[in-house]
């Protein structure tokens, strides 16, 4: 027989002044943001919870230590898995919800989510042909796969938690291991590794002949002021100016933005402007959801129209079958944060970079859009950054001193990564979920092509 356990107001307030005063020094937040860092646990729990139950795979053990690799409160959450819904407690002091959806995965339910009940959506398709137009990898390099499972084994021993290690050589798949759980058409969750993925739809955009990075204003709401002059080209390389916290915090513009917002640009579009465009990076995932949402309007403002773009002109041409670009409740992308893809998926992204935006004949990016994009910007304090890609050059000295100079990547938050290598002719993808440094510099350079050695 199942007991009914009663909760009182009393044993409430008792649990909700115990957890405050414990804030401070075991969860990394004070008392006055308890009702913030709440918010911020129940919805982060059912959104990554959510999407990592219905896209990655129903590994819930994983799922609760992943959260718990950003805050211990969050292995107090009570975890509710539904049909297509999972549902987060807090010791009783909060709730959130978010909804999975058929090839939009899931969404915080925030407010009015109808748009995307209309949407309607055809499966991505995949065949057995070689990678990348199918999903068979034949070339498998012997010497690199033993280095490529010898990296993943010790990354694993080291507690490093990494998932996938593919190796991309002259564009075929040269290597590839997976942890216990994941397999090459697992997706996962690349963080701001979205963020180069969402500047590669504007230069799809803008090689189709339907965008101008230089347009100003961006918005019709900074028309009036001195968000004026800010154009798109100044947003991809997240020097704006604009006023935005980035700090990971209860309350702060991007939780907010994350975890307790409608639409999720709406946070970054109202922000002040405190430099002057193009002079001052600042890194800022709400720079990138107002690109995101500039796609989306320059779109129509249109659900279905945004998802087929995405799927016509990106996903289905570069064989993308396992891939789940998430949208806010609003029906816009958030472009900076939530795109699941497998490994083979985001080498393939990799791969078009590396080609100078060429694939299978086609010019998905023009070669002029590629170059600008992996070229330094021109702000004093950071110039290794080009459109949603981190450089390894440009500056005073290489970001990764281990590695080519005209490597570039994309990154993301627990140590994501896909390495462009042009002048290896190599890509180089890690996903896992590190919660401290990993070893990039070292681990990807014992994976590039090693120099012959001459025999006597």
């Amino acid at each position: 027989m199942k007991k009914t356990i009663t909760i009182t107001t009393a044993a409430l307030t008792a649990v909700a002044l115990t957890f405050a005063l414990l804030a401070p020094k075991l969860l990394g937040f004070s008392v006055t943001q308890l009702g913030a860092a709440v918010r911020v646990a129940t919805s982060m729990g059912a959104k990554l919870a959510c999407s990592g139950y219905f896209i990655s795979g129903p590994d819930k053990n994983r799922i609760l230590d992943d959260l718990a690799s950003y805050s211990p409160a969050n292995r107090l959450l009570d975890l509710h898995y539904g049909d297509n819904r999972v549902t987060a407690e807090l010791l009783g002091l909060g709730h959130a919800s978010a909804s999975y959806r058929d090839g939009l995965g899931c969404t915080l339910d925030i407010g009015d989510t109808s748009v995307l009940d209309r949407v309607r959506l055809a499966p991505l398709t995949s065949n057995g042909e070689e990678w990348p137009q199918g999903e068979t990898a034949s070339h498998i390099n012997v010497d690199l796969q033993k280095r490529v499972e010898t990296t993943l084994s010790r990354d694993n021993a080291a507690g490093l938690d990494t998932r996938a290690l593919l190796v991309v050589q002259d564009g075929v798949i040269a290597a590839e291991a997976y942890a216990p759980g994941i397999d090459a058409q697992t997706p996962l969750l690349g963080w701001s590794m979205g963020k180069s993925v969402t500047a590669i739809m504007q230069g799809r955009l803008e090689t189709l002949g339907l965008a101008d990075s230089t347009v100003k204003p961006v918005f019709a709401e900074w028309k009036s002021d001195e968000r004026a002059r800010i154009a798109l080209d100044d947003l991809l390389h997240m020097s704006s100016g604009l006023d935005f916290d980035e700090t990971y915090a209860p309350g702060s513009d991007a939780t907010e933005m994350l975890f307790n917002a409608h639409s999720a640009s709406d946070i970054a579009l109202v922000r002040p402007a405190t430099y002057t465009p193009g002079e001052h990076f600042s890194y800022s995932s709400g720079t990138t959801n107002l690109i995101a949402r500039w796609i989306h309007e320059h779109l129509g403002g249109d659900v279905q129209a945004s998802l087929d773009f995405l799927r016509q002109e990106l996903l289905q041409p570069l064989n993308m079958a396992h891939t789940v670009f998430e949208m806010d409740p609003s029906g816009v992308f958030v472009g900076s944060s939530y795109l699941y893809a497998s490994a083979r998926d985001w080498a393939r992204l990799g791969l078009l970079m590396l080609n100078r935006g060429q694939w299978e004949g086609a010019q998905l990016l023009s070669e002029d859009w590629v170059a600008r994009a992996t070229a330094p910007n021109t702000s004093a304090n950071e110039p290794r950054y080009g459109y949603q890609f981190w450089l390894n050059s440009g500056g005073e000295e290489l970001r990764y001193p281990q590695l080519p100079a005209d490597a570039y990547f994309m990154l993301g938050n627990r140590k994501q990564v896909v390495m462009i290598s042009p002048s290896t002719n190599t890509v180089v993808v890690r996903l896992g979920w590190s919660a401290g440094s990993y070893p990039t510099g070292e681990n990807f350079a014992g994976l590039l092509p090693q120099p012959d050695v001459a025999s006597d």
